[in-house]
């Protein structure tokens, strides 16, 4: 496929050094980049979600009085 791209000044540095590195062509140092980040994408991350607790003085568990609440002057 061929395409035009806007790189961002770093990326164009990273691509200019490993062009000089491995003696290779533009097309081939952006492959061999993007394939670099696609390998070490982290994986299956897991999320934990961590409460605390703000000392809310509402009952936050019926949101139609929380808004009235919130509405009053």
């Amino acid at each position: 496929m061929r395409t035009t791209i806007t790189l961002d000044d770093d990326v164009a540095a990273a691509v200019d050094a490993v062009r000089r590195r491995d003696g290779i062509g533009p097309s081939e140092a952006v492959n061999n980049l993007i394939r670099q980040g696609l390998v070490n994408q982290p994986r299956n991350q897991t999320y934990e979600h961590r409460s605390v607790a703000m000392g809310a003085r509402v009952d936050v568990s019926n949101i139609g009085a929380v808004l009235d609440l919130l509405d009053e002057d």
